[in-house]
C-alpha cells in the first residue's frame, strides 16, 4: 500500500512507516494545492497531511470511491480538514491527541513569562547594543506568582496549563468550558468569557479551531480584561479576531499578548510585529524532536489500523 507524507517528518517516523507501506515523502514545504490534494486521493491509500494542507470540501469533489481511505493528520487540531466532506467521500480522518499536550502547555507558560517579564523587549535591547546596565526601574514587568490565570477550554491542554500554573506558580485558576468539567486541581469554572476576562491577569486560549470557535475571542472579551492583563493564544489563529486584538493592544485596553498561532499563517500583521508588548513565536507549540516523533508515531499507528480494516485509535468523529 502507498502512503503520502505531504512534507518531511523526522527520520524515525518515516522509518516506522516504511515498515508497513511504500512511503512517498514530499520535499516541498509549501502546503498542497487543491489539484495536488485531489491527485493524492486517487494515487495513495493513505495521506498524512499537516495543518497547512487545507482539505476543504472542494478537495473531495468526485472523490467518492477513491483509492485513499484515510487522512492521518499530523497534529491534534484538524480545522483545516472538512471532516464531514471527507466522511461523505468515504475517508476516515484521524489526529494525534495526547502526544502534543505537555509541549503545547509548555509554550503557553513560555509566552506567559515572556509577556509578563518583557523578555522579548529585553533581548532586543541587549542585541541592539542599547543596554547600559542594571537599574532598579528598567523593564519593570508583571510578577507571575500568585496571579490569576483564566483558561478558555479545559481539555487535555487546558488542564496541563492549569496544573503548571497552580503547582508551579501558585496561581489561582478560573476557566471557561462550554460543558461542566471537573478538574484535579483547585479551580473555578465560570459561566461567561467576560467573567473570566474580568477576573484574570492572564487569559489563555486552549480550544480547537474552526466551527463555533471561530472568532470566539474578540472585542467583548478584550473590553472585559484588566488593563495590565496579558492575552495568550496557543490554540489556533482563527479562534481570535486579530483586528480586535490589535486595537485592544494599541489603545492600551490590555497590557500585552503572547502568540504562537495566527489567523493567516504564515502571514503575521505588521501591527503586531511592531509592538514591543507582544511576544511572537513561529508556531513552536510542538517543536521538540521527541514530541514530533511521538506525533508521527501516533499518525502512523492510525494509518496502519485504518488500512488494515480496523478502527484507528484516534478516529475523528
Amino acid at each position: 500500500m502507498r502512503v503520502l507524507f505531504t512534507t518531511r517528518l523526522p527520520d524515525a517516523v518515516i522509518e516506522r512507516a516504511e515498515q508497513h507501506f511504500d512511503v512517498e515523502v514530499r520535499e516541498d514545504t509549501r502546503p498542497l494545492k487543491i489539484g495536488q490534494m485531489r491527485a493524492a486521493l486517487t494515487l495513495y491509500d493513505g495521506v498524512l497531511p499537516t495543518l497547512g494542507d487545507f482539505f476543504t470540501a472542494d478537495a473531495f469533489e468526485g472523490a467518492e470511491g477513491s483509492r485513499c481511505k484515510v487522512l492521518a493528520n499530523f497534529g491534534v487540531g484538524y480545522n483545516h480538514i472538512d471532516v464531514a466532506a471527507a466522511r461523505a467521500a468515504g475517508l476516515m480522518v484521524t489526529n494525534t491527541p495526547g502526544a502534543v499536550t505537555d509541549a503545547t502547555a509548555d509554550i503557553a507558560l513560555t509566552l506567559m513569562l515572556m509577556t509578563a517579564r518583557r523578555a522579548g523587549e529585553g533581548e532586543r535591547l541587549l542585541r541592539a547594543g542599547k543596554w547600559t546596565g542594571w537599574t532598579p526601574t528598567q523593564l519593570l514587568g508583571l510578577h507571575v506568582t500568585g496571579k490569576t490565570v483564566g483558561i478558555i477550554g479545559m481539555g487535555r491542554i487546558g488542564q496541563a496549563i492549569a496544573r503548571r500554573c497552580h503547582y508551579g506558580f501558585g496561581m489561582n485558576v478560573v476557566y471557561f468550558n462550554r460543558s461542566p468539567k471537573d478538574v484535579d486541581i483547585e479551580a473555578r469554572q465560570v459561566e461567561t468569557l467576560q467573567e473570566l476576562a474580568s477576573l484574570s491577569d492572564f487569559v489563555v486560549t486552549a480550544v480547537p479551531g474552526g466551527g463555533e470557535n471561530t472568532y470566539l475571542v474578540g472585542e467583548e472579551l478584550f473590553a472585559a480584561m484588566q488593563p495590565h492583563a496579558r492575552f495568550i493564544n496557543i490554540a489556533r489563529g482563527d479562534v481570535v479576531d486579530e483586528d480586535a486584538l490589535i486595537e485592544a493592544l494599541q489603545t492600551g485596553q490590555i497590557g500585552g499578548a503572547g502568540l504562537d498561532v495566527y489567523e493567516h499563517e504564515p502571514k503575521v500583521p505588521e501591527a503586531l510585529t511592531k509592538m514591543e508588548n507582544v511576544a511572537l513565536l513561529p508556531h513552536l507549540g510542538t517543536a521538540a524532536l521527541e514530541v514530533r516523533e511521538r506525533m508521527g508515531f501516533v499518525a502512523v499507528d492510525n494509518l496502519v489500523a485504518a488500512l488494515n480494516g480496523e478502527t484507528p485509535p484516534n478516529l475523528v468523529n
